[in-house]
C-alpha cells in the first residue's frame, strides 16, 4: 500500500504510551530498527534497551527513563519505515507533548543522538521539578476549553495556579497546578457540567508555572542542542502551526514546557490543508483515538509493531 504524501501526516506519541516489551519485536524484525537501540544503548552508557524490553514497570514508568524510551521507539519505527519506503515522506509530522521532539528528530531537526540527550534531560529535570515543587494533573471529560479556562481561572489564586495543559480532543482535556488549586478545578469542572474529573497518578504538574524551577535549565539544554532546518514541517504544541527552522523549532519546544500542549488545534490545522491519513509512529494507538475525535472522515494506522508494517510490503 502506498499513501498519497501529500494528505498524510505522521504523529508521535508521549508520555503514557510506554508498555514494557516496547520495540523488542521491531528490533528483531528490522535492522534499521535495532541500528537504534543499539545506538540508545551507546549514547546513554548502559543497557537502556534492556529497561525497555524486560523492564520492570517501576523503572520504565520512571520519567526519567519513559520519555528517552519513547523517543527511541519511535525513530525506531521510523527508521523501519524509512527503510520500506526510502521515497515516501509525509507532508507534516506533528507530536504530543514528549513526541514533539520525536517529530523533530524524525522530520530532521536533530540527530538522533542529540535528540536523545535532549529527551533524557527533559526527564531528569521534570522529575526534580516534580520534587522541588510537587503538583498534579487531572483528566477532564465533557467540558469544552473556554469553560475550563474560565474554572482553572476561578480556582487559581496568586501562590496556587492551575491551567489547561493538554487540549487533547473534544470533550477530553488535562489540566495541571497545584493540588489545592487542582482539587477546586476539578471540583468546579463537575459544577460546570463535566462527566468525569480524574486526577492522574503523577506528582508533576507538566505544561504549568511549576516547571519554571527548571526553564532556565531547560532554556540552556535546549539553546545548546544542535537544532537544524527542517524539510517536513514539523506543527508545533504551543503555536499549532507549522515550524520549519532551526529556531522556530527551539522556541516551541522551550515555550512548550510550561504551555497547553494545543492538540485538538495542531490536528484541525492539518486537517484543513488536506491531510486525512495520520500515521501514528511508535508505541500504542493513543494519539489515533484522539485524531478520530477530533475530525471526521480521517483514518488513522499504528506504526510501531512489525505487523504494522505489513502494508508498506
Amino acid at each position: 500500500m502506498t499513501f498519497d504524501p501529500k494528505t498524510t501526516a505522521f504523529v508521535f506519541p508521549g508520555q503514557g504510551s510506554q508498555a514494557v516489551g516496547m520495540g523488542r519485536d521491531l528490533a528483531t524484525a528490522f535492522p534499521a530498527a535495532r541500528v537504534v537501540f543499539d545506538e540508545a544503548d551507546s549514547v546513554l552508557g548502559f543497557s537502556f534497551s534492556k529497561i525497555m524490553w524486560e523492564g520492570p514497570d517501576s523503572d520504565l514508568n520512571d520519567t526519567l527513563n519513559t520519555q528517552p524510551a519513547l523517543f527511541t521507539h519511535s525513530l525506531a519505527a521510523y527508521r523501519a519505515f524509512q527503510s520500506l519506503a526510502p521515497n515516501m515522506s509525509p507532508v507534516y509530522m506533528a507530536g504530543h507533548s514528549l513526541g514533539q521532539l520525536s517529530a523533530i528528530s524524525a522530520a530532521g531537526g536533530l540527530s538522533f543522538a542529540d535528540g536523545l540527550r535532549l529527551v533524557r534531560k527533559r526527564g531528569e529535570l521534570m522529575k526534580r521539578a516534580g520534587e522541588i515543587n510537587p503538583g498534579g494533573m487531572a483528566a477532564i471529560l465533557g467540558v469544552d476549553i473556554p469553560t475550563l479556562d474560565s474554572v482553572c481561572a476561578a480556582a487559581s489564586t496568586k501562590d496556587e495556579i492551575v491551567q489547561v495543559a493538554n487540549d487533547n480532543c473534544p470533550g477530553q482535556v488535562v489540566i495541571s497546578g497545584h493540588k489545592a488549586a487542582l482539587e477546586r478545578a476539578m471540583l468546579g469542572a463537575k459544577a460546570a457540567g463535566a462527566k468525569r474529573a480524574l486526577p492522574l497518578a503523577v506528582s508533576i504538574a507538566a505544561h504549568s508555572p511549576l516547571m519554571d524551577s527548571i526553564q532556565a535549565e531547560w532554556n540552556q539544554a535546549v539553546t545548546a542542542a544542535a537544532f537544524m532546518d527542517v524539510a517536513i514541517p514539523v506543527v508545533g504544541n504551543v503555536v499549532a502551526s507549522p515550524l520549519v527552522s532551526a529556531a522556530e523549532l527551539r522556541a516551541d519546544v522551550i515555550a512548550q514546557m510550561q504551555s497547553r500542549v494545543r492538540w485538538t488545534e495542531s490536528i484541525k490545522w492539518m486537517t484543513s490543508q488536506g491531510v486525512t491519513n495520520f500515521v501514528e509512529v511508535g508505541n500504542g494507538t493513543v494519539l489515533g483515538g484522539l485524531v478520530k475525535r477530533i475530525a471526521e472522515g480521517v483514518v488513522s494506522f499504528p506504526m510501531g509493531n512489525p505487523v504494522d508494517f505489513e502494508i508498506f510490503r
